[in-house]
């Protein structure tokens, strides 16, 4: 990569229809575990107009009201009654009470040596962690702008600052580097959906905007829009109605989002929906926890972690460190420490993480992370964003 370069991510607001199957996929996987943490689930949704659809396979003690489930969700969206009504949707659900017998139904983090063992990976996958010393959480900039923009649309529409905004929209950002630092903001974009019947001046628009999203993210920020950074707000004209009215949505369709944004690499597959034995997501989880803490001890200021497993086995068949030249101790030393310090095997990550048991906190755990980001997430108390390994990392 060259020295001068721009990055750019994208993030979504919760009442996006992406967002919202998301939302509802994890919804189930809360309220299953938060019954019976052995809970094995894979729960996908997908919406248009006034239909929604569940598909899920289930292995568990539990028992919910999937449609139930799904309606609150929509309820709780933010929607006014005229732009979607949540109440009339019809709610379709096709569901399968079997895992194959690779899905084990354990309690992880009650398991012993012999126990975490014998629990291997389910699938084939490779996923990735990345942490960079761009901002206090370790995340990439552009990302954590994004979401932060996207957070504020949302807010303002729920708060109802602007009678003609719906809370369905989008933000993305664009961060100018120079030696892999973050320099300026080189752009900012903003789409966001007006309800039918309001009108609303392109300039009032952008008034609007700023001063209700962009002016509070960025006041406390020590890189700020300056006299070049370029603006769009609805770009392409006037985005009338908005939500699952408009455009459909899907479970696992925003795993950039849910990730490092355009920053970093991540594995395609989703997040949402599935329990933490499930090696795709607890993995994801893992690989962030590793690449914080090796940036957070000051062994790199940024770091790519990348974990393959393969469907029988346990262990990862590979890891691999990527500091960008920024390390201060070889690589392959930084990889053998991780080896030291972390193991990562599926039902030891579960284990060590407790993800089975945190379903159980008040207002349940998944569910939150399915909107601006399952990394970086500090205000959720996410236990991969501990830093509870780096004298582990810095022993000799």
């Amino acid at each position: 990569m060259t020295s001068e370069y721009i990055s750019i991510s994208e993030s979504v607001t919760a009442a996006h229809p992406d967002k919202l199957c998301d939302r509802i996929s994890d919804e189930i996987v809360d309220r299953l575990l938060e019954q019976d943490p052995a809970s094995r689930v894979v729960a996908e949704a997908a919406m248009f107009g006034g239909v929604v659809f569940l598909a899920t396979r289930i292995a568990t003690s539990a028992r919910i009201d999937l449609a139930e489930t799904a309606r609150r969700v929509l309820t709780g969206a933010g929607y006014h009654h005229d732009d979607y009504d949540a109440e009339s949707a019809s709610i379709l659900t096709s569901s399968l009470g079997t895992l194959p017998e690779s899905y084990p139904r354990v309690r992880a983090e009650e398991l012993d040596e012999a126990g975490v063992a014998a629990i291997p990976a389910g699938n084939q996958v490779t996923v990735f962690g990345f942490a960079a010393r761009q901002t206090a959480s370790l995340m990439p900039l552009p990302i954590e702008l994004a979401h932060a923009l996207a957070r504020g649309l949302e807010q303002a529409a729920r708060r109802g600052d602007f009678p003609y905004l719906m809370p369905d929209g989008k933000s993305q950002v664009a961060v100018a580097y120079h030696d892999r630092t973050p320099r300026r903001i080189h752009s900012v974009s903003l789409v966001v959906c007006r309800r039918a019947g309001m009108q609303v001046a392109e300039q009032r628009l952008r008034d609007d905007l700023i001063q209700a999203v962009v002016e509070p993210v960025f006041a406390e920020r020590e890189i700020r829009p300056d006299a070049s950074t370029l603006y769009a707000f609805n770009p392409e004209g006037p985005f009338v109605g908005g939500g699952p009215q408009v455009h459909c949505g899907l479970t696992g369709r925003k795993t950039a989002a849910d990730n490092y944004g355009g920053m970093a690499r991540h594995s395609g597959a989703a997040l949402s929906g599935k329990d933490p034995l499930r090696i795709d997501r607890v993995g994801a989880y893992a690989a962030r926890w590793v690449a914080k803490q090796v940036v957070a001890a000051g062994l790199a200021e940024q770091c790519e972690l990348q974990l393959s497993y393969t469907a029988g086995e346990a262990w990862p068949l590979s890891i691999q460190v990527d500091c960008f030249n920024t390390e201060r101790i070889g690589e392959a030393v930084i990889e053998g420490r991780i080896r030291n310090a972390f193991d990562l095997r599926p039902a030891a990550i579960v284990r060590d993480l407790r993800l089975q048991s945190i379903a159980a906190r008040p207002g349940g755990f998944y569910r939150h992370l399915t909107s601006y980001g399952h990394m970086g997430r500090e205000d959720l108390d996410a236990p991969w964003e501990r830093l509870d390994r780096i004298d582990a990392l810095t022993a000799a």
